[in-house]
């Protein structure tokens, strides 16, 4: 009998902004979140050819990966979790975060134009806070949650369960954290065996990110950790600070070993381009 197969495909600590996930079941290959991104300030500078080579990778990666699955997902509408190039969805069923409710201006707008580009092309159905079966595989969607903090303009986020009867994970797209109450409760309440989560974002802290926030998302996650004794990747806005885990000491030491990034599960180094920045450039 097939287990279920969670491969990290994009992530910061893979070099480019992303949490692009493929999770295969007995009964459907689903990837989450397909697309990919970089950074175009940090430091004060653009991008670095090694960069734009890693991401041109991932890209062609995950365009080849999703040609093998039945289903893909959009959590919002950042260009590191939706792929604007209408060709990846075709004959694709596509689940998506619904386009006129619990959504921003800009986000709103991304996801008209996406919807106008690939509607007749594959089975696209908004799916905020809904319950799907394929074969014995259950897929859940949540109620959209804030991208971060609470009343952010970054706008809205839903998280995505799959379970397939022996293993259940979830994938929480940019809950920061979590840093709310609302989304670390849900999370509890699914009693996953794996979560895939974004850590907040550190290297914004003191401008637009408050200490009161990271001090929020610390003890959330540590209630996670506590609570449940599922695994835990975390990943994403947390890996693009190179003092992370001084940062965000307090899940780490909870967590132990139960916690790592995607790299980490996947076995290898973390490769934290943006980060890095100042000394691919060599300032």
């Amino acid at each position: 009998m097939l287990q279920m197969k969670i491969i990290p495909i994009a992530s910061d600590s893979l070099g480019i902004r992303s949490m692009a996930t493929y999770v295969e079941t007995k009964h459907c290959k689903i990837l989450i979140d397909p697309s990919a991104s970089i950074g175009q300030k940090r430091y004060g500078l653009q991008p670095h050819q090694t960069e734009i080579d890693a991401l041109s990778t991932i890209k062609s990666e995950i365009k080849n990966i999703s040609q093998k699955c039945d289903i893909l997902t959009i959590s919002h509408y950042h260009f590191d979790h939706f792929e604007d190039n209408e060709n990846i969805y075709k004959g694709k069923k596509v689940y998506a975060k619904e386009i006129h409710k619990k959504i921003n201006k800009s986000q709103k707008q991304r996801g008209i134009d996406l919807k106008n580009k690939i509607e007749e092309k594959c089975g696209l159905i908004y799916c905020d806070n809904s319950k799907y079966l394929v074969g014995d595989t259950q897929i859940i969607f949540s109620p959209p949650f804030f991208h971060g903090p609470e009343n952010i303009k970054l706008g809205y986020v839903i998280m995505t369960t799959i379970d397939d009867g022996d293993m259940r994970i979830i994938h929480t797209s940019d809950v920061q954290g979590p840093v709310e109450k609302k989304p670390t409760n849900y999370i509890i309440d699914q009693k996953p065996d794996l979560i895939i989560l974004d850590g907040p974002p550190t290297m914004m802290l003191g401008f637009r990110f408050s200490k009161k926030n990271l001090d929020k998302a610390s003890k959330n996650l540590c209630q996670i950790i506590k609570k449940l004794k599922c695994e835990i990747i975390l990943d994403h806005h947390l890996l693009r600070d190179l003092n992370y885990k001084k940062k965000f000491q307090e899940p780490y030491k909870y967590g132990k070993q139960r916690v790592k990034t995607f790299a980490e599960y996947l076995g290898k180094k973390n490769n934290t381009l943006e980060a890095h920045r100042k000394k691919l450039w060599g300032k």
